[in-house]
């Protein structure tokens, strides 16, 4: 979700501004553009906007000659305002009076977040005489900005974050100052990225917008305000006092810019799919017997040992997630009650802080997330740690992310860059690193025999292998989803621990092919969904061979009574055989505790290969963002 490159450079910067934003494209995004301060001409702001990709900014930064050694860049993902030119960033700030459409702006903004107070601060502006051109919350931070200024950008920045309520990370210059960017955050990321020899600086909001620019990155903290210029930069924290290089230092930081090329694949999703046995192979290649690698907030490994005293200390678990995330949580439940015997409750982030609930400072709080900066994620944790509850771990991709650096302990997955808003190796890769917890939380407690132990790595360790037979099934499940791209729903159907995977398959479908699909427990079936089954409503049901196999039958058996389709993955001896209106795919083997890491691939699958069959943009659906960086 909406994506911030900025630079200051002895060059023109246009090249690396639109480069950065090709490398957020993946995180989502409905409009695009690029401002500059132009010295060639007639000097000031320049700008270029567009609804269409980032393909086509380019084309029209070239065409009409946007240059520039001082410059944002942005790709927006709709909040307040549609998607339409006006209201894509960077935006100006309009000066007052009667002329004031005619007069050139001086202030140029990008943001990300959304500003609550926005309503009062524009009918202020507006009072004193500001012209509004979208209907964004955005361009009231920048006429708020011009407002204040005289002749210090940073002055007038840091006075303008004072009035601001909600989230936000924004990157500004003024063009009576050409050498001079100034950034600040509160509730969205954003780094600095410092250039060789003092010849040029950045923000941006990922440093995968940077890879191949600089390496060297300084993250900011919530409240800082940064004031970038050639040769130099400096900041300030959230009590407006100096920071020191010592507090905010300069990490180098790897981001693969590589990882975006497709090869062979149609789609970054099929990619990310593919890849799935070798992201798992990477998650646990750090782990040593069933601990896995650890860090702390300050990315250094956690000795073994600390970790094992808070797993013997706390008595519940509390899993805070959302979408995708949210439900490797709801897999995770059944493995940390029935493994390590270990009380745990899931909540939906977005809801969790909203409500009443009782805390117990015993429990270990477990944050999920891809990206690490997913806003109602962070703000449950921040809400669980106010009452009281300091034992946190958050299971992540990004080592570098606000959710790593803000958990005692972090435990980071390996998946590699995740293109496709759709996520597939992300949550493969926290189903694997939530076993390892469990795995761990068990020990501690000395639930966990080595005997078990041993038979639990080994299965592990056999997962990638697993998972190349699982993808070896694609032939077959094309044909189911050439069913599929014929309807317009869908019902998923599972039984315990492999509840949360048909609510996952569900997610993806309806994520990438716009096909209305629900998921429920399968024994739910008769108390509602049962009246929605006809032919004309496929029935996806994922069918391992557990204890819960003869109760499921007696579900599909319902649904085969109403005329319904069924769809069932099952393992190879549930003696559930294909005939008239029952569909049946094999699984190559039964996998017993790790069941869901196999059983979600081909429902990954079906939603891929049926979104080609409709046509639909695989890997930006629409209305949707890879990393949802707003509440």
């Amino acid at each position: 979700m909406c994506g911030i490159v900025g630079a200051v450079s002895t060059r023109n910067i246009v090249p690396v501004l639109v480069q950065g934003l090709e490398r957020l494209e993946y995180r989502g995004y409905d409009s695009c553009g690029v401002a500059v301060y132009a010295q060639d001409g007639q000097p000031g702001l320049r700008r270029a906007r567009s609804t269409s990709r980032v393909a086509e900014l380019i084309e029209q930064v070239a065409s009409g000659g946007v240059q520039g050694q001082l410059g944002i860049a942005h790709t927006r993902w709709a909040t307040h305002g549609a998607p339409v030119v006006h209201n894509a960033h960077p935006h100006f700030s309009h000066g007052t009076g009667a002329d004031a459409d005619s007069k050139p702006g001086r202030v140029a903004l990008v943001h990300n977040g959304i500003i609550e107070n926005h309503d009062e601060l524009r009918a202020a502006l507006k009072a004193k005489g500001y012209v509004f051109h979208s209907q964004t919350d955005t361009e009231v931070i920048a006429h708020l900005i011009d407002s204040l200024y005289d002749g210090d950008l940073f002055e007038a920045v840091k006075a303008t974050v004072l009035q601001l309520h909600g989230a936000y990370a924004i990157a500004v210059f003024c063009k009576d100052e050409p050498h001079r960017l100034v950034g600040a955050r509160a509730g969205s990321p954003l780094i600095l990225g410092v250039g060789k020899d003092g010849q040029e600086h950045f923000l941006a909001s990922d440093a995968m917008a940077l890879a191949g620019v600089t390496d060297q990155i300084v993250y900011l903290e919530e409240g800082d305000v940064v004031d970038v210029q050639l040769g130099k930069y400096w900041l300030i924290d959230k009590a407006h006092k100096a920071v020191t290089p010592a507090q905010r230092p300069v990490k180098t930081v790897v981001a693969h810019s590589g990882a975006a090329e497709l090869g062979p694949y149609r789609h970054y999703m099929q990619k990310e799919i593919f890849e799935q046995p070798r992201a798992i192979a990477d998650t646990l290649e750090g782990v040593e017997g069933i601990v896995p690698e650890l860090f702390d907030q300050q990315g250094n490994h956690a000795p073994g040992a600390n970790a094992a005293r808070v797993f013997k200390q706390i008595d519940s678990v509390l899993i805070l997630a959302c979408g995708t995330s949210y439900y490797s949580g709801c897999a995770a439940k059944y493995w940390i009650e029935s493994i390590a015997k270990v009380p745990c409750q899931v909540e939906v982030a977005s809801e969790y802080r909203y409500r009443d609930s009782v805390p117990n400072p015993n429990t270990l709080v477990v944050t999920i997330t891809q990206s690490g900066e997913t806003a109602d994620t962070l703000a449950a944790l921040r809400h669980a740690q106010s009452l009281g509850m300091q034992h946190t771990l958050t299971i992540c991709n990004v080592a570098t992310s606000a959710m790593v650096r803000e958990c005692s302990l972090a435990y980071v997955t390996r998946a590699g860059v995740e293109i496709g808003v759709a996520s597939t190796k992300a949550f493969t890769t926290q189903l694997a690193g939530l076993f390892l917890l469990t795995l761990c939380l068990a020990q501690a407690k000395g639930r966990l025999t080595d005997a078990d132990e041993a038979r639990h790595l080994k299965a592990m360790r056999h997962l990638p292998a697993a998972l190349q037979a699982v993808l070896a099934l694609e032939p077959q499940i094309m044909a189911w989803a050439d069913d599929f791209a014929k309807k317009e729903n869908a019902l998923f159907l599972g039984r315990g621990l492999h509840f949360p995977i048909a609510m996952e398959g569900a997610l993806k479908l309806k994520e990438i092919t716009y096909i209305h699909a629900e998921a429920y427990a399968a024994g739910e079936l008769k108390h509602g969904p049962l009246a929605l089954v006809t032919s004309e409503m496929p029935v996806v049901t994922v069918a391992p061979n557990d204890a819960l196999l003869e109760k499921l039958k007696s579900n599909l058996h319902e649904v085969r009574a109403r005329g319904g389709v069924l769809y069932v993955l099952a393992d190879a001896d549930t003696r559930i055989d294909s005939g008239e209106g029952l569909h049946v795919i094999r699984m190559p083997e039964h996998y017993g505790e790790l069941s869901p890491l196999l059983h979600v691939v081909p429902l990954q699958l079906l939603a891929y290969h049926t979104a080609c069959a409709r046509g639909t943009d695989v890997d930006k659906p629409r209305n949707l963002a890879k990393s949802v960086t707003v509440e």
